[in-house]
């Protein structure tokens, strides 16, 4: 089921005759209701998907026949898979949804949840060579640590490395997760104790939770790409077209905030300086001032879209 997808439409603004980008097709939710969204009102226009899981495309394939363009490319690409096609603007608007698919998550082959025993994998795109099992054996206790703390944004990042590297090597998703928990199950029942104590049910997640999450977005280096999808996605919308991204951790949401403010400034020079020496011109209009985020019964439907978050501008 795709994540908040009303208010996707809508922020889209959705028009005939125009041409719209699904940078991360993944099962064809959003790109599908776009194509039916223009068809509502007469048709006309073009949708093109994008994504790097090449399974997913091929379903896609089937599904849509003609209907929409499909690429196989990371979203980091954008730019130069549309010039490819020879497009050089998009006057319409760009999606992005990010993180991995609900569909890479029941895979058990593909290796990112804890709760399917599979592979240590993780690869968004199957045809990449670096798997999450090549990078847990292969670096160093420091080197694990530094990940699972920057992009997991875990605590215990350090307890965990070293209970990785004692331990390795390591092959499967149940073995991972198996050492992560052990690593720190004296904190863990601190903390429930504690959370019990607040009635605060948000540290009960599962331990390998954030470890998993940083594993995965070090081997799909998923920041660095959402850095340059969002630069070169502004540099192909037309005035009036609009970048709508919907997020899933507090990272990507920061990275994509701060990009947003960034491209809506009208002066990015140091806030200490007296006089304005950057002549930087705003590109961008913020039309979501704060995150959109899933109204409860979608939560009740839909369990993946309560840490969603979703903003959007509009091309100057």
């Amino acid at each position: 089921m795709p994540v908040l997808l009303r208010q996707s439409l809508e922020l889209l603004n959705v028009r005939p005759g125009k041409l719209y980008v699904d940078a991360t097709a993944g099962g064809g939710g959003h790109l599908g209701a776009i194509l039916d969204a223009q068809q509502q009102q007469g048709g006309g226009g073009r949708v093109i998907g994008i994504d790097r899981d090449w399974h997913s495309l091929q379903a896609l394939e089937a599904g849509l026949g003609e209907r929409a363009t499909l690429l196989h490319a990371n979203f980091a690409d954008i730019k130069e898979q549309i010039n490819e096609i020879g497009i050089d603007t998009i006057d319409g608007g760009i999606l992005a949804d990010l993180g991995v698919s609900s569909m890479q998550l029941d895979e058990a082959s593909r290796g990112f949840s804890f709760l399917r025993d599979g592979p240590l994998d993780m690869r968004m795109d199957p045809t990449q060579s670096i798997t999450a099992e090549q990078l847990i054996n292969r670096m160093s206790e420091e080197e694990l640590a530094n990940i699972i703390f920057k992009f997991g944004e875990e605590r215990f990042s350090r307890a965990i490395a070293r209970q990785i590297v004692r331990e390795r090597p390591l092959h499967s998703t149940s073995e991972l997760a198996d050492v992560v928990s052990r690593s720190f199950r004296h904190q863990k029942r601190r903390i429930a104790a504690s959370s019990k104590r607040r009635g605060n049910v948000s540290e009960l997640t599962h331990p390998a939770t954030r470890t998993f999450q940083a594993i995965r977005i070090a081997v799909n280096n998923e920041l660095g790409s959402l850095e340059k999808f969002l630069e070169d996605s502004l540099s192909l919308l037309a005035p009036g077209a609009r970048l709508v991204v919907i997020t899933f951790h507090s990272l990507e949401d920061r990275a994509v905030k701060q990009f947003l403010r960034q491209a809506a400034a009208p002066c990015i020079c140091p806030p200490r300086q007296p006089v304005c020496t950057c002549h930087h011109k705003p590109e961008l209009l913020i039309i979501t001032r704060k995150p959109v985020a899933a109204d409860e019964k979608e939560v009740l439907a839909n369990i993946r879209s309560r840490s969603a978050k979703l903003r959007a501008g509009e091309k100057l």
